[in-house]
């Protein structure tokens, strides 16, 4: 994987190989990017990226600016390798090590962008349980919005304070927001 744009552009980071994970590609993150750019100044956001496996998405978003950054992971690896990540680049990110759904349950930290992405292989009813939880403790700041990706076979357009869906080959990012 590698970080498209930034500071920290085309640097290329390779996670173990034992890391339950399955990182956005680079197709699909730099799509996503180029969404968010034409509507945010990445210096004034505050991010919240949830299941965040090898850190990808939040590595891009400290490369372009973002100095508030909170990853939320379950495996103990997972935060090992971002934390390490992060202090070599000098990057501004904090771990949490927790199941993303408690942590959603308890949680006051309000974000700009929430990103989220589970495993492919949530049912519905886990996947609906992200925005129930969010948007349930008012987690979004003003003109925020809730990114949840997911494969092209999951349809998520039923779900609360859903907005619209892009896909970028077998991937799909889902954006909520308040509506």
């Amino acid at each position: 994987m590698r970080i498209i744009s930034g500071i920290y552009k085309s640097r290329k980071i390779v996670a173990p190989k034992n890391l339950p994970v399955r990182p956005t590609t680079d197709m699909a993150k730099e799509s996503l990017f180029n969404i968010l750019n034409n509507t945010y100044y990445f210096d004034e956001l505050v991010v919240l990226d949830l299941f965040a496996g090898t850190g990808n998405i939040s590595y891009e978003f400290a490369s372009r600016g973002t100095e508030d950054i909170l990853c939320v992971d379950q495996d103990f690896g997972c935060i090992k390798f971002i934390n390490e990540t992060a202090n070599s680049f000098k990057m501004p990110i904090q771990t949490i090590k927790s199941d993303v759904f408690k942590y959603l349950e308890k949680s006051t930290f309000k974000a700009n962008i929430i990103f989220a992405d589970p495993p492919y292989n949530f049912t519905e009813e886990a996947f609906s349980k992200i925005p129930e939880l969010v948007f349930q403790n008012n987690l979004l700041l003003e003109d925020g919005l809730l990114i949840i990706e997911h494969s092209k076979h999951t349809d998520l357009s039923n779900l609360q304070n859903f907005s619209y869906t892009k896909s970028y080959g077998g991937n799909k990012f889902s954006f909520f927001e308040n509506l």
